[in-house]
């Protein structure tokens, strides 16, 4: 295409290539660094080698031992994430509250003052903190203070995601009309009230998803902190994938599928009822 015919059609099309090919400049050294090469997956050894590893996966395994076994599995991976995820909120409330600028009453009249200001700093460093470890090193820490089982799963699901949902909803409702909620402040209301009627009315939608999310997000968390023995289908799977049970493992992943397809569905349906 000729450049005045291109120019005419789009005039920041010079500025899009500049930035798409300065993209795939820097992005290079980084798949570099990372060593990636897919085109080893298709060398002969490495296809022979998939071909036998997906082929273990069938038939999948629907004996009724294992089903039983598999159901009350589930059953406890939800849990995790369930209890893990309602602890997460009972850190996160709060420190959502004191993070949030538009629920300070200092900052009415313009600039915070210095004390909240500070204190707001701090709760937004715990934030960092708290998201910053991940949950599989969490759990680890909690293996060895509550021994193996699902309770250490919960709680490093609850310091972790507590970390992620504070933040999120502080900026969720910093993003709102906060119109509503400073003239509840001025006429006396408090900061729970603010919230209440001013800021959760207009955000519940939008922090109700992402809750649903972060519990679906939980539920594969969980499966993880199987592997290292908080129990749950995570573990189950790793023992079955130890004993070269493939049509275990095909199971399994079935049921993933299905639990991520339901919190799809759960998501939605909530959306729908506050919308």
């Amino acid at each position: 295409m000729p450049l005045n015919a291109a120019a005419r059609r789009d005039p920041a099309w010079l500025g899009r290539v500049g930035l798409a090919s300065a993209g795939l400049v820097l992005l290079w050294p980084l798949l570099v660094a990372t060593e990636f090469k897919p085109w080893l997956l298709l060398e002969p050894d490495s296809l022979r080698v998939t071909g036998r590893f997906v082929g273990s996966f069938f038939p999948p395994a629907f004996s009724g031992e294992f089903l039983w076994m598999l159901a009350r599995e589930t059953w406890r991976t939800v849990a995790i994430a369930t209890a893990g995820v309602t602890l997460a909120l009972v850190v996160a409330l709060p420190l959502t509250l004191a993070a949030t600028r538009s629920l300070s009453v200092s900052a009415l009249a313009g600039a915070m003052a210095p004390l909240p200001y500070a204190v707001r700093q701090l709760v937004r460093g715990l934030l960092i903190l708290l998201r910053s470890m991940p949950e599989l090193v969490w759990a680890l820490v909690f293996v060895r203070v509550v021994g193996l089982g699902p309770a250490s799963g919960v709680l490093a699901i609850a310091l972790t995601y507590g970390g992620m949902l504070g933040k999120v909803y502080a900026e969720i409702l910093e993003s709102g009309d906060a119109q509503v909620t400073q003239t509840l402040l001025r006429n006396g209301a408090s900061r729970l009230q603010a919230f209440a009627y001013g800021l959760l009315p207009q955000n519940a939608a939008e922090l109700t998803s992402y809750t649903v999310y972060r519990w679906e997000c939980a539920i594969r968390s969980s499966v993880v902190l199987g592997f290292v023995g908080a129990g749950g289908l995570g573990q189950q799977m790793d023992s079955s994938m130890k004993m070269f049970a493939g049509g275990e493992v095909a199971t399994m992943l079935l049921v993933f599928v299905a639990l991520v397809a339901l919190a799809d569905r759960l998501s939605a349906a909530l959306r729908r009822a506050l919308g």
